[in-house]
């Protein structure tokens, strides 16, 4: 099931506070076969350590970045300013955060020519999955692997249909 024995994703948050909801971009991808590469990488704190991080990313042989951010957010943003690979932004609702409302704007409204993908507030399965679906486009036992989980999701869902079907009401 194991696609690559190197990290082809690189997962990297803000803050070890954003960990939690991070770990879900790290368990589907790792259920699904991918390596994955983890870090904090704050670029406030840290902006050195982001720019390093993101300017040698491909060439240490990754292809897809998830950056998890709270607040302002500017992390994803500021990665793809540098990177040519497709980083994926996670808005995290953090503790300084306006409903998470700051950190989704932040993310989603990049100028033309610095694209981010954005998912919903705390969706770092989604971003997990997205990553999975862009390596899947060059990696065949990958795209099986997607295809499979998607069915278990309809297994799922047919299962739970069926039990709330038989309810009585």
């Amino acid at each position: 099931m194991q696609t690559s024995q190197f990290p082809l994703v690189g997962i990297i948050m803000g803050s070890k506070s954003d960990l939690p909801v991070m770990e879900d971009a790290i368990k589907v991808l790792k259920e699904l076969g991918v390596q994955v590469e983890v870090s904090i990488v704050s670029a406030h704190r840290t902006p050195e350590r982001m720019f390093n991080y993101a300017e040698s990313a491909a060439s240490r042989g990754l292809k897809v970045i998830i950056a998890g951010a709270g607040g302002a957010a500017h992390l994803p943003g500021m990665v793809a300013s540098i990177t040519h690979l497709p980083v994926i932004g996670v808005p995290v609702k953090s503790s300084n955060s306006i409903d998470g409302w700051d950190s989704i704007l932040s993310i989603l409204q990049m100028p033309n020519g610095i694209p981010v993908a954005t998912v919903a507030l705390n969706a770092a399965k989604n971003a997990g999955l997205l990553a999975a679906q862009i390596l899947a486009t060059a990696d065949q036992q990958l795209a099986q692997n997607l295809i499979n989980f998607k069915q278990d999701l309809k297994k799922k869902i047919e299962e739970t249909a069926n039990e709330v079907e038989n309810m009585s009401f």
